[in-house]
């Protein structure tokens, strides 16, 4: 399994990280992917380390931290993300749930990773909250046949789950399509699970039966297996379909 979208690096990993490695390494999961929340993230992503894992870096500017965005921004964004052994833009995206003060900030930083996105041709890693119009009207307006990308944390409807996919996104499937009153796991089945990669959000957003705790990449099998019940198909299937797409999308070797 891949966990395409996982903060491992935080500090509320430090005093058990190599438990939490071990644990990972023992459900299956080969491979972790780390978006920034500012460019302090990484020099923390650079000392993951695990024999039994890979771990792939990212450059990006979280939405909710904008306030950060200075005359420099896009140009280290550019020379971080241009390196080999940076795989992905971001997170960057929208956020309206906590306030909207900040919109045409976050509007205009994810303009910016999507220049340097398509600069790079790498992926840009999109997180959504409450600002689903505008974040794929965005992407729509910046699409010029070469950007690809994940939308995070997916809870859209099936027709922005469809326009995303439209739009050259892959989903990001995480602890919420195992909520049970959350309805995504009844928009994720009318939609191609060949679309999907698999996430865990580390250290939020805890599947169930783990709901409360802290989220770690582990706990990506319990969303893997909701997979497989929603679309009637094995856990290896899952596992099959969702790594190719990661794979693909990110440019690693199997």
């Amino acid at each position: 399994m891949i966990d395409t979208h996982s903060h491992i690096y935080l500090e509320q990993f430090d005093e058990d990280r190599d438990e939490v490695f071990a644990r990972a390494v023992e459900v299956g999961v080969k491979a972790i992917f780390m978006p920034a929340i500012d460019f302090n993230s990484i020099p923390q992503m650079e000392k993951m380390s695990h024999p039994g894992i890979e771990f792939y870096k990212m450059a990006g500017l979280h939405p909710v931290d904008v306030k950060q965005l200075n005359s420099g921004f896009e140009q280290e964004l550019f020379e971080y993300c241009e390196l080999d052994n940076f795989y992905g833009v971001g997170e960057t995206g929208l956020d309206y749930y906590w306030s909207t003060d900040f919109a045409e900030e976050q509007k205009k930083s994810l303009f910016i990773h999507c220049k340097v996105a398509k600069a790079v041709q790498k992926p840009i890693v999109l997180h959504n909250r409450e600002s689903t119009k505008d974040l794929l009207d965005i992407i729509e307006k910046e699409q010029d046949g070469s950007l690809t990308g994940i939308w995070h944390c997916f809870n859209g409807t099936l027709d922005e789950g469809k326009r995303a996919i439209d739009l050259g996104l892959h989903l990001g499937i995480g602890g919420v399509v195992t909520f049970k009153n959350g309805g995504v796991d009844k928009t994720a089945a009318q939609l191609p699970i060949n679309k999907m990669v698999l996430e865990t959000d580390a250290p939020y957003l805890s599947p169930t039966p783990m709901r409360g705790k802290r989220n770690e990449p582990a706990f990506i099998k319990f969303t893997s297996q909701k997979l497989a019940e929603i679309f009637e198909i094995s856990l290896d299937e899952v596992i099959e379909q969702t790594s190719a797409g990661a794979e693909k999308l990110f440019r690693i070797n199997s």
